[in-house]
């Protein structure tokens, strides 16, 4: 398995893009995903290593995409982002293990700091889906 690969999953094109490409400058192999369907229907599923996820997404959101991963027995990291924080999202996402809640807009600075805190989280545990 291919470590160290960061999925994007937002539907605002130009956030995704942006995101994708500051992941990528902070060295490491990035993939965008305009979905949550996308990215739970794509290969990059086995390889990722973390998940940056936009909160609200239409389809299934961001919180839904985490609770089909955990239920799935899927341990990747997520890292949330959001536009529209609020505390009940935010606590809920923490409660099911994320590593990090950003508000739009974050710092290079702390989704770097996220990334790495998330990297290490997956290195101390299994990335299998069942």
């Amino acid at each position: 398995m291919t470590k160290n690969l960061i999925s994007v999953v937002d539907d605002d094109e130009p956030i995704r893009r942006t995101t994708t490409f500051l992941v990528e400058s902070f060295g490491f192999r990035a993939a965008a995903f305009e979905s949550a369907e996308d990215f739970l229907r794509s290969v990059r599923l086995h390889e990722t290593s973390c998940l940056i996820v936009d909160v609200q997404m239409p389809g299934m959101n961001g919180l839904q995409l985490q609770n089909e991963l955990a239920a799935a027995g899927c341990s990747i990291p997520v890292i949330f982002i959001t536009a529209y924080e609020d505390k009940e999202s935010r606590g809920r996402a923490i409660r099911a293990g994320a590593v990090a809640f950003l508000s739009k807009p974050f710092s290079d600075e702390q989704l770097l700091q996220s990334v790495r805190s998330a990297l290490r989280h997956d290195n101390s545990s299994t990335n299998s889906v069942g």
